[in-house]
């Protein structure tokens, strides 16, 4: 039989050494504790910062709503029944035309690019984008002064076939809806092109070769596979140059084509109407909406995911000879029409009258484009940043869902937006001027809305999104341990951002604020409507001597421009044709 013994009791000397333990093992644990505390600890003043952003955003949408409920002079049933049903039917048919046609020339030539090897593929490729670097407005003026009956084309005509007026042969009217279509299809596609060449350039290949050893012809593997998964992309593509057409107000004045832009700014600005002005901005408000809720039913609930880890080359599919030579001309086109022909007529003019386009107020555009670019990339630049770093370090859905509220900016056209800040900034000026007449006796004038400050507001709001994407892309391949561990060693949030993310995010900071400059050189509806008096642009500039006919000294600066443009756009085909993981470099 075993006995138990007495259990073993411990020294009293050692209990001192096990409370010490014990405190040192606590200490150890609250220190950790306070330590996470202090990586999951975000100011509130990021919530308060992001919350005024979207109050600004939000600004301009809620005072044209407003101000078309509430009108001093109501004009509704008047614009209802004669301005409305006609400029709505155009601003449809336009939007409609535009967006098949580019969509057709957008896809079949991303195709082409993607999945094919010609002649001259690979330069074909840099040159289909080209298009984007040129203004709707510009490539109207260069097709009107081509092919209108004063234009060399239809001169040439009437001298080779002994023609002495218009009555004696048919030739058909760009300045019509169905030349509006043309003409912006003619800039606007690579919109599609780019969305749908980064899409197929994603596409698995596995996928794409059973489909072929299934039976499927070339044409069948395009139209019943890889279109279906690149529906979401190109979906996206077409969007975007509907918002484009839905913005545009210097080309279809051009035109003589009278969509909602265009009767937004003539019942502003010559029935001196702003709140007639504001029931059809909300019109166009509406058909923004609609054109949201068309594109997500159009990307539906569609997902595409590879497989496998491994990602293998194009296979591309070779076409020689001349049917090689035949595609590689095809497919150069739309780059023909959309950037070489309007380069070749403005850049003689350009040269021809440089003299008088220097002297009709050239430089002194320039420059005012240059400040106001550089300041409002600058902002807009400042803006996107905290919005991305506030999602990032915020669990705040609010704070999350900021940034995709923000970008709504980009969706409302110029005209809307210049008519939902020009009351609120007169309204402050006003009220401040009041103020200090009756107190000071000293007058404040139009401080706001009579200076750069609309402008570069405006810019703010309508290129947020393109400030916000870059960096929010950047900010996505950062690790979050880097936060963890600075914040550890006792860092704050704004203290991370300055000596941590800032230097990895130089280049897509760069890149951000190169796409905003580009933009806001090339924007003309808002800086219309909000520029200061007697204050010009580059685009307003072209806009002003293109109105009274006076293209040769407009050249010059339309010339520059595109010239600037160019660079962003290249810099955008490099980023997406290099996009396809496990792309090997040359």
């Amino acid at each position: 039989m075993m006995v138990q013994g007495p259990e073993p009791v411990l020294p009293r000397a050692s209990l001192p050494r096990l409370f010490d333990a014990a405190c040192t093992l606590l200490g150890q644990l609250s220190s950790a504790f306070k330590a996470h505390r202090r990586t999951r600890r975000v100011s509130p003043a990021w919530t308060a910062i992001v919350a005024a952003i979207l109050l600004v955003v939000a600004l301009p949408i809620a005072t044209v709503l407003l101000l078309a409920l509430s009108p001093s002079d109501n004009i509704w049933p008047h614009l209802a029944s004669t301005v409305l049903p006609g400029s709505l039917a155009r601003t449809l048919l336009l939007s409609s035309g535009v967006g098949l046609l580019t969509f057709a020339v957008g896809t079949a030539t991303a195709w082409l690019v993607t999945m094919y090897r010609f002649p001259a593929r690979e330069l074909l490729d840099r040159l289909l984008v080209l298009p984007l670097a040129v203004p709707t407005y510009i490539i109207a003026y260069c097709y009107v002064e081509l092919l209108d009956y004063a234009g060399p084309v239809q001169t040439q005509l009437r001298a080779a076939f002994g023609f002495t007026g218009a009555g004696d042969y048919w030739f058909p009217h760009v300045r019509s809806l169905g030349g509006a279509i043309l003409v912006f299809s003619a800039v606007l596609y690579p919109y599609v092109y780019l969305t749908a060449r980064a899409s197929f350039a994603q596409q698995s290949v596995c996928v794409l070769e059973v489909a072929r050893t299934l039976g499927r012809t070339p044409l069948a593997t395009f139209a019943d596979v890889a279109l279906p998964i690149a529906r979401p992309a190109i979906a996206a593509g077409v969007a975007l140059v509907i918002m484009e057409c839905l913005n545009d107000l210097g080309a279809v004045q051009y035109l003589g084509v009278d969509t909602l832009s265009a009767s937004i700014f003539a019942t502003w600005v010559q029935r001196s109407n702003i709140g007639g002005a504001a029931q059809l901005a909300t019109v166009m408000l509406v058909l923004v909406a609609g054109l949201f809720a068309i594109e997500r039913a159009a990307r539906g609930d569609a997902r595409s995911h590879h497989t496998t880890g491994r990602y293998r080359a194009i296979p591309f599919q070779e076409i020689t000879g001349w049917k090689g030579l035949l595609t590689a001309a095809l497919a150069s086109l739309p780059f023909v029409f959309g950037f070489v022909v309007p380069v070749l007529v403005i850049a003689p003019d350009a040269a021809a009258h440089l003299e008088g386009a220097l002297s009709s107020g050239f430089l002194p555009a320039a420059g005012n484009s240059l400040l106001l670019a550089t300041i409002a990339a600058g902002v807009a630049l400042a803006v996107a940043l905290t919005l991305a770093y506030a999602r990032r370090v915020s669990a705040s859905r609010f704070v999350r869902s900021a940034g995709r509220v923000a970008a709504l900016g980009y969706a409302v056209p110029g005209t809307v937006l210049a008519i939902g800040l020009l009351i609120p900034l007169a309204g402050i000026d006003n009220h401040v001027d009041a103020l200090l007449r009756s107190t000071l006796g000293v007058s404040t004038g139009l401080f706001l809305s009579g200076s750069l400050f609309a402008i570069t507001l405006a810019y703010v709001i309508r290129f947020l999104a393109v400030a916000l994407a870059p960096i929010e892309a950047g900010l996505g391949r950062v690790s979050t341990n880097l936060d963890a561990a600075a914040r550890t060693l006792g860092e704050s949030a704004l203290s991370v951002l300055w000596r941590v993310h800032l230097p990895l995010l130089i280049p897509p900071l760069g890149a951000a604020a190169l796409l905003v400059f580009v933009d806001c050189m090339k924007e003309l509806p808002a800086t219309l409507l909000l520029r200061p008096f007697n204050f010009e642009t580059l685009a307003t500039h072209v806009y002003s001597l293109a109105s009274i006919e006076q293209l040769e000294q407009a050249s010059l600066g339309a010339l520059t421009i595109v010239l600037v443009g160019l660079i962003p756009v290249l810099l955008l085909h490099e980023a997406i044709a290099g996009g396809r993981p496990g792309r090997s470099s040359r």
